[in-house]
């Protein structure tokens, strides 16, 4: 947890600076130069093509020198969400690109998150869609063909933002929840 501290303060400073792409130190974990904040966080695998650095790195935690470092436990539910529905997600449709992962509880509140939300216990993801239609596409995959507990697709008609929030309780409680959000 030392590391995690550590590189968050890193992080923070060479956000803070406006310096990423210059700002030389050394990665915790592997000892080579990083070439950016993100690879100061933890490479490790949470399955064949997720790693732990997409459900952390977090703009609002570097900026505010936050350790959004998951425990053991929310860990797994993270590699639990990624088996069972991003897996699948990432094999039908190529690439997938987490915008919202694991939250501390400090980070979610000052993302406006409610304190209850997946995302504090490693049970979800924001993914980019790109458009409303493959966003829809994703959306009807995931009802049609995987379990989830809750399933989103949310859309800003003033900005044109789309994203699918998925969750997945590895505790076999899936609601199966689907629905759209539009705004």
């Amino acid at each position: 947890m030392e590391n995690a501290k550590m590189v968050a303060a890193v992080a923070a400073t060479a956000f803070n600076e406006q310096t990423v792409s210059t700002f030389y130190v050394l990665e915790p974990y592997t000892g080579q130069p990083a070439r950016s904040v993100y690879d100061l966080l933890p490479s490790t695998m949470l399955s064949e093509h997720f790693a732990l650095r997409e459900f952390v790195v977090s703009g609002t935690a570097i900026r505010h020198g936050i350790d959004n470092m998951p425990p053991d436990d929310v860990v797994e539910r993270l590699e639990a969400l990624c088996w069972e529905v991003l897996e699948p997600l990432r094999h039908r449709f190529g690439k997938i690109r987490i915008t919202s992962g694991y939250r501390c509880a400090e980070v979610n509140k000052l993302v406006g998150g409610v304190p209850t939300s997946q995302h504090v216990k490693g049970e979800a993801a924001d993914i980019s869609v790109g458009n409303l239609d493959m966003g829809r596409k994703m959306y009807e995959y995931v009802r049609t063909n995987l379990d989830f507990d809750q399933l989103i697709l949310e859309y800003r008609r003033k900005t044109g933002a789309c994203w699918l929030h998925v969750s997945y309780r590895g505790d076999g409680k899936n609601r199966r929840q689907a629905f759209e959000i539009r705004s």
